[in-house]
């Protein structure tokens, strides 16, 4: 009886174990295909979005210690279907992106702004933004670079 009870569990563990391992694959398979990029209607490289940037450097200069910058970096949709920024993220917490919330048309023009907190900052300062698009290429840079001076 002992016997039998024991062996009952060991099955029921190894089924369990089985059906873990299945849903894991099935989870797997539907991450996969939920990611896989063939089933994504690509756009051709020619008609792909395409940013150009105003400026992709701003200098703002020598400031003290504890002040904020603020910029807005314009750019322009120079390609031939709708520009999507999905994200904007920076180096650090002190430098904060804000992306557009619409879609930029081909030929128009968007502002990406940054503000940037030079609280506990000292020296030579460059701050690097990094822009995620459906442009070709879908990853840019901007930067803000200056000196932060201490406080009188």
């Amino acid at each position: 009886m002992k016997r039998t009870f024991i062996l009952a569990l060991v099955a029921l563990s190894f089924a369990a174990c089985r059906n873990a391992n299945n849903q894991t694959s099935e989870a797997q398979s539907a991450v996969s295909v939920g990611n896989d990029t063939s089933k994504i209607a690509k756009v051709a490289p020619a008609d792909a979005p395409v940013i150009v940037f105003e400026r992709d450097i701003f200098d703002f200069g020598k400031i003290e210690q504890g002040e904020k910058v603020q910029h807005a970096f314009k750019l322009k949709n120079t390609g031939k279907s709708p520009l999507i920024v999905s994200n904007a993220t920076a180096t650090c917490g002190c430098t904060v992106p804000q992306v557009p919330g619409e879609p930029i048309l081909p030929g128009k023009e968007g502002i990406i702004s940054v503000v940037f907190n030079s609280e506990g900052k000292m020296g030579m300062q460059d701050k690097v933004v990094t822009i995620t698009s459906n442009a070709n290429p879908t990853v840019t840079t901007v930067h803000l670079v200056g000196e932060v001076l201490a406080k009188k």
